[in-house]
Order: C-alpha cells, then structure tokens, then sequence
C-alpha cells in the first residue's frame, strides 16, 4: 500500500494500549482511522519477548477488577477481550506479598478477606484496616468513569490534591511504631514513589482495583495488543508499523503527519499516544503557545526501571501464583538514590500452561532513575561498550541480593540471565528518559500535572498514559475519555455499559 499522500478521519501516533484501544473504538463506531506506530512491533509496553526459550512481559505484568461485573472487565467485555485472553487469576488468599525485614504479609483479594489476612499480623489495627477499606470505596465513587458513569462535580479533585504518604501515616497515627502504613504502600513504589508528590488517588484507585481482584496473562500480555490490532482490522482500520512520525503540520483544520519512511498522512482528528512533550516539539502551528510548550517541558516524568529475566534450572524453584515486593527496610517509598540503590524490588515467574509445580522462569525489577544511564544516551542497543556491560552486571548482581533476603541462594537457581536497563525501555517503548508510567502526578500542582485529552489546538486529542492515572484500567479509562471527546461519551458509555 502507497502511504503517500494517505486521507483518513483518524490519525492515531503510537500503538501502546491507549492508541490500541482508541483505533478499536473509533473503527468499531465507522470511523476511518489509522494508526502509525515507529516501531517494527505493535503494543508498546503491551509487548513481550522471549529469550531463553522463555516468554517475558515488557510493562504489563498484572491488573485489577476483572471479575464479571468489575471495573476493567466491564470496560474490556466491549473491546472482546474478556473471552479472548488467556488469564491466571492470582492467589486470592495474597496476591502480593510483603516483604519488610524478615516478615511476610500478604494482600488478600475481596474487602473482607484483605481485612481478615492481615488482621493476624496488626492484631490492633482493625479500625485502621476498615477505615482503609472505607477509604478506598470512597475514593473510587468520587471517580465517575471508574463507575462507567459521568458528573461534572469533579469531586475527584480533593484525591487528586491530598498526599499519599500523609494519608498512609494517618492511619496509625495514634499508635506510631506501627508497621501498616509502609505495607499498605508497598506495592505501590513503582508507581509512586515520591511520598513528597505522589497523589492520594494514585495508589487509591490501583490498590481497590487489585484487592477487587487480581489477574494476569498466561503466554505474554502482547496478546492484548494481538487481538485490538485484529479487531481494528476487522473494522476496517489500518495500522501501519516502521512509520516514525517526524513533523506535523497543521492548516485549514487538517492535519497532515510525515514520517520518517516519506509517507505523509492526512487527518481531521489526531490523537497521540506518545508523550505530550514530544508532540507538541513536532507540530507546525500558530496555535501552540510557547507559555504551554514551556509548562509541559517542566513536568517530571515517573520513574524508569533495571529489570533481570532470569531463566531457571529445571526443578530449582517452585512456580509462584503471587508477586513478592521486597523491601530492605520499612521505607518502602524510594526516592531512586543511586547511592544505597535498590532500596526494593518486584519478584515474580510468569505463569505456564500447563500449571507447573517449578518455574521456568522469574523477573525481578526496580526503579532506577535515567541519570544512572545519561552518559550511554547516544548510543543504540546492542552497540554499547564495556562499560555499559560492566554497570548492568555490576547493578544485577546488587539486585539479586536484595532478592536473596527472600531467597537466600537464589543464584543457584539461575541457568541463563538478561537485564534491561531506563535505556531498553526508553528503546523499546519511546518513552522520555524510559519512563514507565507516563508524567508525574503530583498532589500539591493536581491540575498542572493532569494532561487532559482535548488540547487548545482543535481537534487534536492525548491518550495512553498520561491522561487520567496510571496502570491498564487508568489507560483503558484514558482511552474511552479521548475517544469520547470525538464520537461522543455519553452515547459510548451507554454502549460499554451494555456490553
């Protein structure tokens, strides 16, 4: 097919979840849409890999609310993907658990029963954990599309503009000493670390969404962004890969988007799934003013990650139906400080069919911020020298210790072993400084920090991970808001609510 000169009602730049989910909903509904993604690959942080023989997730490692009834399953069950995937649902008895010093306490799934389990372990924390409990209802009330509902009340705000960490320690704050306010935040450091910005609503609205239950993909989460790609080409989409978008013009209310191949596209709409930052630094308007280009280069980006994919003697280490988030003291928000790096960790092996009793497999991850890589920037994957080498073998080593708090031998374990670095995930995602999560929210600037998915310029949308929150059902809901700002929100929820 000749791109040259290409017309559509719909141009979608990236294909992560959010520009996936946009191209379902906008070609189930007649419209004609493209989607131009740079890389040889669909899915964005969707996409996984294999080495060893083995399948590894690049971003997606596990989500929420996907029992019938339940908030992403609502919103997935339009899309098809709720009979499509193929799903493991995680330990409800803990499917995280946390590891402070050499204790163990576990996340359990339904309201009750994450009450009941931890009950033994803060014998005089009831009220604190049904005050947790009633918290997080109450939150996600005030959050009309996490309902599937619209109000204009915008009673979400006062979450978005109260501390995290304030909360946390509030909830003991008559019996200080106590170690509830750091397991309740635990899992929570890849997404928010900061205790001095993270936003209240945040971890809020992720951990309801886990403890209403837990989930993850058996075989690779790329088996979303399979199934929207096919669904958009059923309904008549295109999408097109090896198409970096590298101007965007925009006159008499027609975008026209060139790529780096010389093919130039034509559109009414657009909509980026790619940072805010970088789309703007692309378009060609008058309507841009250099006061937001300014405000947009401000905001920080959240954390990127080291990661190691380990690849597992056979017999060697038993298959785990939960994830393990380590922590080397009570501290459990990480400020990324290179100096006493890392400070925590996420351990999990990836489920199998068939259920195995081993693993064959197991992934470990951190936080690591950009800076630790910089001097590598201008340099492509594959072709760095020996010092890079060195740094990532000297960093897995560091990892696999605080692993071994846990699992004391582990390395014995370990037949073969891959590391990734803020730069393979800056490579394979296209992510500013190889940021996981999109920008940073912050609870002191909540509306500076809000990216919201109309712009100023007409008929130019933002979707994927920073609009709304963070995680899949965060992007899932950020992608309905953009979508419904073309074809109309009202009449879409009406339709993802019937099924």
């Amino acid at each position: 097919m000749s791109t040259e000169h290409s017309t559509y009602e719909v141009i979608i730049i990236g294909s992560g979840l959010g520009g996936l989910l946009c191209g379902s909903i906008l070609a189930r509904e007649g419209m004609k849409i493209c989607i131009l993604e740079k890389n040889k690959r669909f899915g964005g942080c969707l996409q996984s890999f294999k080495r060893f023989g083995q399948t590894f997730d690049t971003g997606v490692h596990y989500f929420g609310s996907m029992d019938p009834g339940q908030t992403l399953h609502r919103y997935w069950k339009y899309f098809g993907l709720t009979d499509s995937l193929q799903l493991e649902r995680m330990n409800p008895d803990g499917f995280d658990r946390i590891l402070i010093g050499d204790h163990e306490y576990p996340i359990a799934m339904g309201s009750d029963h994450f009450i009941e389990q931890l009950l033994p372990h803060f014998p005089g924390e009831k009220e604190a954990l049904q005050q947790y409990i009633v918290k997080l209802d109450e939150i996600t009330r005030s959050f009309p599309l996490y309902n599937l509902e619209i109000s204009n009340n915008h009673s979400e705000l006062h979450y978005r503009s109260e501390s995290a960490f304030d909360f946390f320690q509030q909830l003991t704050a008559k019996r200080s000493g106590s170690l509830l306010p750091s397991v309740l935040a635990a899992n929570n450091f890849l997404y928010s670390g900061d205790p001095q910005t993270t936003p209240l609503s945040i971890p809020a609205l992720i951990n309801h969404s886990y403890i209403s239950s837990a989930w993850r993909t058996i075989g690779g989460s790329e088996q979303i962004a399979i199934h929207l790609v096919q669904k958009i080409r059923e309904a008549g989409g295109e999408i097109i890969s090896s198409q970096e978008v590298c101007r965007i013009d925009h006159e008499k209310d027609i975008f026209t988007i060139h790529t780096q191949a010389l093919g130039s596209f034509a559109s009414k709409y657009l909509v980026s799934d790619i940072s805010p930052l970088q789309t703007f630094k692309m378009i060609e308007s008058s309507l841009i003013r250099s006061s937001t280009t300014r405000r947009i280069s401000t905001l920080k980006n959240t954390t990127s990650s080291f990661a190691i994919y380990l690849h597992l003697k056979k017999n060697s280490f038993p298959q785990l139906d939960h994830n393990y988030f380590i922590h080397a003291d009570e501290n459990v928000w990480t400020t990324n400080d290179p100096d006493v790096w890392p400070l925590n960790c996420m351990l999990y092996t990836p489920p199998d069919r068939p259920p195995n009793e081993f693993a064959k497999a197991m992934v470990i991850m951190t936080s690591m911020d950009y800076s630790e890589v910089r001097k590598w920037e201008d340099t492509e994957t594959g072709k760095r020298d020996k010092d890079y080498i060195d740094f990532k073998k000297r960093k897995a080593d560091q990892l696999l210790s605080l692993a071994e708090i846990k699992f004391p031998g582990l390395r014995s374990c370990i037949e073969d072993m891959e590391t990734s670095t803020p730069l393979t995930w800056r490579d394979y995602t296209g992510t500013p400084g190889g940021s996981m999560y999109g920008i940073r929210k912050e609870y002191a600037r909540p509306l500076e920090t809000t990216i919201l998915p109309r712009t100023k310029i007409p008929n130019l949308f933002f979707t994927g991970q920073n609009t709304n929150m963070h995680g899949v059902l965060g992007v899932t809901i950020g992608a309905v808001m953009t979508s419904g700002e073309i074809i109309g929100l009202e009449m879409l929820l009406k339709k993802i609510r019937n099924g």
